[in-house]
């Protein structure tokens, strides 16, 4: 199915390797790819890709965006079980027994809710949902275009690569689409409605982390998040993890808003640069 060839130690090493195969069972990978230019070359096409989807769609009406909100929706749903049962069963018939990791309460599991509730919910639910997409969605989607963590395990060519790359890539493109065609408005009632789903969704997670020392959505630890994480460390050793989580939801709150504001802001110089002609009267 493909070939990895790798560098450790200052020497080349040859392994071949299934599309399918797990992390545990690819030879000799310790996450060489995610220095490799790979990385960058769907950085690349990842950010082109977006502004044609962005410019094809840009006519697409509330209905059709609607539209494609269900499908994303169910797709994105689907994708996750089909991860989730594949790695399960590898984690299982090898003995590692159930994966807690997989559990869907991270940030970008929200977009399991957020879709469906934007695609086939009304009024004020239906607002949430496409709030979240418009602001949450795009914070950790933009991080993992840059920083494609997934490298870290699995070799370029393989799906669990393949599957962070597509599920970020939609988590991007979905929330500029909102914003772009004004499917949501660039305002503080959009931040608003993103942050009470994300808070909804918080609910849930904030205790599960507390009692399983996890850090899912970063709220024990903030691990791997740049300069909180340091704190995160700091502050765990003094049994403050309490404080990381207020830190982290005021963060959530900024990159909302900042997300927002940004758009808005562009908007404004895209109009004051390129002002609508009126016609002339005869």
């Amino acid at each position: 199915m493909g070939n990895g060839i790798y560098r450790q130690n200052g020497f080349q090493s040859t392994n071949g390797y299934g599309f399918f195969d797990y992390k545990y069972n690819i030879p000799d990978y310790a996450g060489q790819d995610y220095d490799s230019y790979w990385r960058y070359v769907y950085l690349g096409v990842s950010v082109g890709l977006i502004i044609l989807l962005l410019i094809l769609f840009r006519k697409a009406g509330r209905e059709g965006i609607q539209k494609y909100l269900r499908v994303l929706g169910i797709g994105m749903i689907a994708l996750y079980l089909g991860k989730t049962i594949w790695e399960s069963y590898f984690d299982i018939t090898s003995g590692r027994g159930f994966n807690e990791g997989i559990l869907p309460l991270d940030t970008c599991s929200i977009i399991m809710l957020a879709a469906p509730l934007a695609g086939f919910g009304k009024g004020k639910v239906a607002k949430l949902g496409a709030g979240w997409l418009a602001t949450g969605s795009v914070v950790p989607g933009i991080s993992n275009l840059l920083f494609l963590q997934a490298l870290n395990y699995y070799p370029f060519f393989t799906f669990g690569a393949f599957y962070s790359m597509i599920w970020h890539f939609l988590m991007v493109f979905t929330g500029l689409l909102l914003l772009v065609t004004n499917y949501v408005e660039a305002s503080f009632k959009t931040v608003l409605h993103g942050f009470i789903l994300h808070m909804l969704f918080s609910v849930i997670v904030i205790p599960f982390d507390y009692i399983r020392k996890a850090d899912f959505m970063l709220y024990y630890m903030a691990g791997g998040v740049p300069l909180i994480s340091a704190w995160g460390e700091a502050l765990a050793a003094k049994n403050l993890h309490f404080v990381t989580t207020i830190i982290m939801v005021i963060a959530y709150f900024g990159s909302f808003s900042l997300i927002v504001y940004v758009t808005k802001a562009v908007k404004w110089v895209v109009r004051r640069a390129m002002p609508v002609r009126k016609e002339k009267a005869y």
